[in-house]
């Protein structure tokens, strides 16, 4: 059991970590802060550039909670809030299959962190370590995760829209 828990936490957060390195340092063939925040502003997501550094650092930092097995609830947000964003831009309108440019590895990606916020990391975990294992998750840390989760993407996409709006543009929609 201890294992699984470890290969979940651990395997997820190194691939988030070269998810937001992408992002940040173009690296394994990521765009940089340059070339996604030019595509976030395709999204409606502006001023892109920022916005690109802002998912590159929940993603690259998120993941490397995670695969720690730190803080579970802070990583859980950080990028369950910022895979929701993901889905409800990139890949909205698209379906749930990754084939389609759909919403399924955001989804994936944002539920494995949550799951721990409901359950913890396991022993082989940092917050086990350190003792805060228990007091760091639990029924009302996974429901609170998804609470600040869902707020947190619902700004970003309120703002961004409402940034659009005021510069005389219109959102894109991705369909």
């Amino acid at each position: 059991m201890e294992l699984g828990l470890f290969l979940l936490h651990v395997v997820p957060g190194l691939l988030l970590m070269g998810h937001g390195a992408q992002k940040l340092f173009g690296a394994f063939g990521g765009h940089g802060p340059g070339g996604t925040g030019q595509f976030m502003e395709t999204l409606g997501m502006r001023p892109g550039r920022p916005m690109a550094l802002a998912a590159g650092f929940n993603e690259f930092g998120g993941g490397l909670l995670l695969a720690l097995g730190l803080l579970m609830p802070l990583a859980a947000v950080m990028i369950a809030s910022t895979m929701l964003v993901a889905a409800l831009t990139a890949h909205r309108g698209k379906g749930p299959w990754n084939t389609n440019g759909g919403w399924e590895l955001p989804l994936l990606f944002g539920l494995v962190p949550v799951s721990l916020a409901f359950h913890g990391a396991g022993r082989w975990s940092l917050d086990h370590a350190f003792g805060w294992g228990a007091e760091l998750s639990g029924l009302g840390w996974g429901l609170g995760v998804i609470a600040a989760a869902v707020l947190g993407a619902v700004t970003i996409v309120g703002a961004a829209r409402h940034s659009e709006r005021s510069h005389g543009h219109g959102v894109p929609t991705t369909s």
